[in-house]
């Protein structure tokens, strides 16, 4: 909108600009329209002729009619203006404008451009030739060859390119139906009037194009798979002929689109074998008029996809967690990530997950978890399955198991073997076997759990075996393998003398001796069964008695380390035996762990043998035979196991009888017990909730349970079932220490192992200082950033920060603060802070603010004046300027070291102080210029002031004064001579420095006087001020520059041009005698 009103006015604006302003902006216009024909929004007006032809004879009119066309709804045009040969000859409110006169015609409605120009001729020749100004495609033309009126030609041909086109015999109208570019060419035609031959006048017909040839554009020629790539087909009708609407339709060989008004095409989403060559077509709809753009070629690059898979950690252990990431580029998004787990040969592998997320965790990692994974990116078209990883998970052996090979088999000992055995465990697996805690014989196993170790015939088997597993995560040691003691064979029902139909157990039972057992029973040395025990090392065998079974009986008893053989038992009738009582000794229901205790079963009636047997808890202890007495006891060293009922039971061979049930009550002393520190995170943290835990294994209740850090008492809890207890405590700095806890039921205090805590502290808001060697920070010093909480638990890291812009970063590894130096620029000025992290939260400081300031430099006095020689009553400006230097910056005066005023400046420019001159005012002037950093002082410079020029002096005063004159003038020339010598060798002449006891600043150019680049008004200094004939004035002429940068020579005495001039002016007596003056602007040195 803004464009377009701008571009109002500049049609009426009446500037002599405003045409080339207007024509920049209608060819960017024509830049940026886009194409296609139906999104052009420039408006241009379009001028048509009626009659058409743009050869009339003279004194004929031809209207003019001015269009502007416009997409969209156009305003209603108030005003037309038209243009003769560019100026505007008329301005009307209607759109038609009728002329008489040759020339070339524009038009221009209001709110657009000009119309393109139309040349009309208004011929006085005897025949012209008319035709249309424009002639597009599928036009129908007419040429007329017309005569002027009253005139009659004959033999009336038309010419094209010079050749005869037709013979216009009856007719002067020549007609092209539907115009191509075959057409164009220059036509005239001819006729003859009497017997001469008379021509019209020549005509170019250049046929213009509806729309151009189409161009095809692609958003990419080399696209991904699986991108989106859209085509375009560029072109737009003709602005003189905008009736109508582009249609298009885009081809590819064997294939091609329907027509369609859009000039886009879309693939979405393009495919590999959408590669190829493609063109676009483009026509005007109810036209025959058809174009096609240039072969454009599509390559689509075929997606290389690339997914691998890698686990984290590297090695796995059970327990710990597994992470498998599965890294997938060049797949087009969005995909879904599956993982597998490879299965057996015969098996479907198991799909673990699905989602979007490209990790996949096992929380907590077991032996089943080993195997080979891969995962699978898919997106809907593509399915790319990654490399394979194998998983070892490194799992501790478990105890092992010895156990005698082959088992139950009565073989020799030279035969057997010792089998080590554990159920899991990471290979290789070291194995040692053991006798009575001496080494028989290591072996390594690289592909089985299990070893063989075969006993030499020299080896006794009897005694202790056992054996230890290790994978370098810890030894284990298994069970010890004991040979089995001699078994005892009992008759448990009805009895040794017993009526045939009644059923007999024979039980077979040892001592000791390591699972598994092979049992064998026989009668009268014939086997009667054979048995396997594998969790008892007892073992039976019934059977319903007949007649022959009256005998001997015996049972034998083999783990693999060779039979060993029972008593011989006769079965005999004997009497039922009464109810046995059970005593225990010392009498009482309660004694504690280690005591000796006696259960005693006795029988008042029963024939002999007897067999007692004891129970605890249903679970028998010893079976004894009473061959000559009714009672039999049964002794043991009491542990905690033991508490529970017992009883016992007596039997002769008609069944056995069961004593009352006596219940014994064993007191277990405490064991060691176990402090465990529980938190609701790994690192405790000031503010946390610990639970200390404490727990003996074992100790009859109750059980008072007391808290301790660093021998100090915390609490207590008491647990009047079993089991532990728990005190909780909010952790503070001083809760770091050694923790331990003791366990007590009144058999004794246990203490568990110390238990150390260490608790962290968040660092607090840290605290940021800025120390330079001065109050006040200065380019080129040093400033120390110092960044410190006054708590935290180290190591800290510092990160330090400049306007938010992180400077650098330091650790504190014990606590405390640290530091960051920087050398200090004007760059450095602004508010720096500072972060604390110790992995517990980050903390910020607080903003402080840095102003560097920068030292005054030298600065320079300049005298300003009026005119060349001042004299007493002028006015003088001294302005003193530094040229660097932070404000405020104060300024002093001096004339002859005496200070006359001082101001500041808040500003940091120089300052000025006017002096309206007396004779006093003469001599040295100079300035000083401080911002608190140390003063500098400028150049001196000389000043001489003027008076009133006297009287004449005698002839003889004149003659002293003249040689006086002389004298000095020599003197001065010599020394003028040796300063400019010693300027040109590179000398500096000397300065007062009683007002400036520091140096000048190394990197500042130093100035002599008024530098060169600064233009003053000149002084001059008379050599003679006394009355005479001959007056002497030094001059410096400096030659003028107009300007120097900070870079250029800073002593103005390398002026190769600059010289002394010494002017005689010839004195005269009266007061009328003056110097001459140079040019007032000429700068003095």
């Amino acid at each position: 909108m803004t464009n377009a009103l701008f571009l109002r006015k500049l049609l009426f604006w009446p500037q002599p600009w405003a045409a080339q302003v207007f024509m920049l902006l209608w060819v960017s216009l024509l830049i940026l329209a886009p194409v296609g024909g139906l999104f052009a929004t420039e408006i241009k007006s379009v001028i048509s002729l009626h009659p058409p032809w743009t050869t009339l004879f003279k004194g004929e009119t031809v209207t003019l009619t001015c269009k502007a066309f416009q997409i969209n709804a156009p305003q209603k045009i108030k005003l037309y203006r038209w243009y003769l040969p560019g100026e505007i000859q008329y301005e009307t409110t209607g759109n038609t404008y009728e002329v008489h006169e040759s020339g070339g015609y524009k038009c221009q409605a209001q709110d657009s451009h000009s119309s393109d120009r139309v040349d009309l001729i208004f011929s006085a020749a005897n025949l012209i030739l008319q035709a249309p100004s424009d002639v597009f495609e599928e036009d129908s033309v007419v040429l007329r060859c017309q005569a002027k009126a009253n005139i009659v030609l004959n033999n009336m041909t038309l010419y094209k390119n010079g050749k005869i086109l037709k013979i216009l015999n009856k007719t002067s109208d020549f007609h092209i139906h539907q115009a191509s570019m075959k057409d164009n060419g220059e036509y005239y035609c001819s006729g003859v009037k009497d017997t001469h031959s008379v021509s019209s006048n020549k005509i170019q017909i250049v046929v213009q194009e509806l729309f151009p040839s189409p161009v095809l554009r692609a958003s990419s020629t080399q696209p991904t798979e699986g991108h989106t790539v859209t085509l375009t087909c560029e072109s737009q009708l003709s602005l003189q002929r905008p009736e109508g609407q582009l249609q298009f339709r885009f081809v590819k060989p064997s294939t091609m689109s329907e027509w369609r008004i859009s000039p886009e095409f879309q693939f979405s989403p393009i495919r590999k074998e959408n590669s190829g060559s493609y063109w676009c077509e483009a026509r005007r709809i109810n036209s025959l008029v058809q174009k096609r753009s240039q072969k454009l070629q599509i390559h689509v690059q075929e997606i290389v996809p690339d997914i691998r898979i890698h686990s984290h950690p590297e090695f796995v252990f059970e327990g710990l967690e597994l992470v498998l990431i599965c890294s997938v580029s060049g797949v087009p998004r969005p995909t879904t990530v599956s993982w597998y787990k490879k299965q057996h040969r015969l098996r479907k592998d198991r799909e673990l997950q699905t989602s979007s997320k490209t990790e996949f965790k096992v929380p907590v990692v077991q032996n089943s978890d080993a195997g080979e994974y891969y995962c699978i990116a898919r997106n809907g078209r593509f399915s790319v399955k990654s490399n394979s990883v194998i998983i070892s998970v490194k799992v501790p052996v478990s105890q092992p198991v010895l156990t005698p090979r082959p088992p139950g088999t009565w073989t020799l000992v030279r035969e057997m073997s010792l089998q080590c055995e554990v159920q899991r465990g990471s290979l290789p697996i070291r194995y040692q076997f053991f006798h009575e805690d001496v080494l028989l014989k290591e072996i390594k196993s690289n592909s089985e759990r299990k070893v063989f170790h075969r006993l030499s015939p020299t080896e006794k088997p009897f005694g202790n075996y056992y054996c230890t597993a290790d994978n370098g995560l810890g030894p284990q040691r298994s069970a010890a393998v004991i040979p089995v003691s001699k078994p005892v064979l009992t008759f448990s029902s009805p009895g040794t003398r017993t009526f045939v139909g009644d059923k007999m157990s024979l039980q077979c039972e040892v001592q000791r001796g390591s699972l598994p057992i092979w049992f064998q029973f026989y009668r009268e040395g014939v086997l009667l069964k054979r048995r396997e025990a594998v969790s008892w090392i007892t073992a039976s065998y019934s059977f319903f008695l007949i007649a022959e079974h009256s005998g001997n009986y015996y049972c034998t008893a083999d783990n693999g380390f060779g039979p060993q053989r029972s008593e011989t038992m006769s079965l005999s009738v004997t009497v039922p035996v009464s109810q046995p009582v059970l005593t225990l000794s010392p009498p009482g229901t309660r004694t504690l762990v280690g005591n000796e205790v006696r259960l005693q079963c006795e029988v008042q009636r029963g024939s002999s043998p007897i067999w007692y047997q004891f129970f605890h808890e249903d679970v028998l202890l010893t079976k004894i035979e009473a061959t000559s007495w009714r009672t039999k006891s049964y002794s043991f060293s009491v542990t905690a196991e033991h508490s529970g009922n017992y009883y016992c039971t007596a039997d002769n061979g008609f069944g056995p009888q069961s004593s009352e049930t006596i219940n014994l009550s064993v007191i277990v002393p405490v064991s060691r017990p176990v402090l465990m520190l529980r938190a609701p995170r790994a690192q405790a943290v000031v503010g946390d909730v610990v639970q200390l835990h404490c727990e003996a294994q074992r100790g009859s209740p109750p059980i008072l349970y007391q808290f301790y850090h660093e021998d100090v008492t915390l609490g207590s809890s008491s647990s009047p079932s079993g089991g532990g207890a728990s005190f909780n405590l909010v952790l503070k700095t001083e809760h770091s220490g050694n923790y331990f806890c003791e366990a007590n039921n009144g058999q004794g205090v246990q203490r568990s192992y110390t238990v150390s805590l260490s608790v962290k502290v968040p660092v607090s808001h840290p605290v940021l200082t800025l120390r330079t060697p001065r109050v006040q920070a200065v380019v080129g010093d040093i400033l120390e950033i110092h960044c410190e909480t006054q708590r935290g638990s180290p190591p800290i890291q510092y990160q330090f920060y400049r306007e938010n812009v992180a400077l650098g970063s330091c650790s504190s590894l014990s606590g405390g603060g640290t530091s960051f130096n920087l050398s200090l620029t004007t760059e450095h000025s602004g508010n720096y802070s500072c972060e604390a992290d110790n992995g517990l939260g980050v903390q910020r400081s607080e903003a402080v603010s840095l102003s560097v300031k920068v030292p005054v430099s030298r600065p320079v006095l300049t005298l300003r004046t009026a005119r060349a020689q001042v004299v007493v009553g002028d006015v003088l400006e001294l302005r003193c300027e530094a040229q660097r230097g932070s404000p405020p910056i104060l300024y002093w005066f001096y004339h002859n070291n005496v200070t006359l005023e001082t101001s500041t400046s808040h500003s940091g420019q120089g300052v000025s102080l006017n002096l309206s001159l007396t004779a006093a005012h003469s001599g040295t002037y100079s300035c000083e210029a401080d911002n608190g950093l140390g003063p500098q002082r400028s150049e001196a410079v000389t000043l001489s002031v003027m008076g009133l020029t006297g009287s004449k002096s005698s002839l003889i005063a004149t003659s002293v004064t003249g040689g006086l004159l002389s004298m000095m003038a020599i003197a001065a020339v010599a020394l003028l001579f040796y300063c400019w010598l010693l300027r040109k060798a590179g000398g500096k002449p000397t300065f007062d420095t009683s007002r400036n006891p520091s140096a000048p600043d190394p990197q500042e150019s130093t100035y002599y006087n008024v530098p060169g680049w600064i233009e003053l008004q000149p002084v001059y200094s008379n050599v003679n001020p006394n009355r005479g004939e001959v007056v002497y004035s030094e001059v410096w002429s400096v030659k003028k520059e107009n300007k120097l940068t900070a870079a250029s020579e800073p002593e103005p005495f390398k002026n190769t041009d600059s010289c002394v001039i010494y002017s005689q002016v010839k004195g005269a007596s009266t007061a009328a005698s003056k110097p001459q003056f140079l040019d007032p602007l000429t700068p003095h040195r």
